[in-house]
């Protein structure tokens, strides 16, 4: 099996539900697509985040003239059912059916025409980003799906490419992701994109700190907890 991944990046102001991730940097959300035809896919998405930012996730994707899934100049028409799961505190899990695709296009509906049938996609959201891994049975037609979205996204959108390669294992982030709060979580991803777990280390707890705006005490002891939960989560299984 094979996967290809990429990123969607957004502007502020180009996309509601994108806005509130880039309003709330603790908010963030993962999700597991089946692309059921071209027209259609249905979608599990778990956000994690203040309770704020969730009600407002909640009210954009209800909103009947939202289009969340074009990436084109023009908006995709559809059919769009959403089903709130679960709502536990920080957590919000929402089912999506999205049918009858047309007008504009999605990444779904341009998987569906270009790639083999029975394509996976995992995602995660956060800040302006919308992170993309599809998996395929071979990886037949995936330059034509790398150039069609590359060519036609609009405006305040950009693409940036990942990887194409064999799938090395498979640990849904859907099923996984661990329970941190935004706070940690935050911290944990900044230390992460600075450098801070490589070896040897590209980034200090000062440089982390002054990235966030917060004393590195309070820096350490967010990562301390974060840590700590992870290890739970790896060797107890997620609570």
């Amino acid at each position: 099996m094979r996967e290809f991944t990429f990123t969607v990046v957004y502007d502020r102001g180009v996309d509601p539900l994108m806005d509130v991730f880039l309003e709330t940097p603790a908010l963030t959300a993962v999700s597991f697509d089946g692309c059921v035809l071209g027209d259609r896919f249905w979608r599990l998405e778990r956000f994690t985040g203040p309770p704020e930012a969730l009600d407002r996730v909640e009210r954009v994707r209800r909103d009947e003239d939202y289009d969340d899934e074009g990436v084109t100049e023009t908006p995709v028409e559809a059919v769009r059912y959403h089903e709130t799961v679960e709502r536990d505190g920080d957590r919000l899990l929402l089912y999506s059916y999205v049918s009858d695709i047309h007008g504009g296009d999605s990444v779904h509906s341009i998987a569906g025409r270009i790639l083999d049938e029975g394509a996976l996609f995992e995602t995660r959201r956060h800040e302006g980003r919308h992170e993309w891994r599809v998996l395929l049975r071979t990886d037949r037609n995936v330059g034509q799906l790398y150039d069609t979205l590359t060519g036609r996204l609009r405006d305040g959108l950009a693409f940036e490419t990942g990887h194409l390669r064999e799938v090395d294992g498979w640990n849904p982030a859907l099923l996984n992701e661990p329970s941190l709060p935004g706070e940690q979580r935050v911290a944990l991803r900044t230390a992460w994109e600075l450098g801070y777990y490589e070896t040897p280390s590209d980034a200090s707890l000062d440089d982390i700190a002054e990235e966030l705006g917060v004393p590195r005490s309070t820096l350490s002891y967010r990562l301390r907890r974060a840590e700590a939960q992870l290890v739970r989560d790896h060797f107890e299984g997620p609570g």
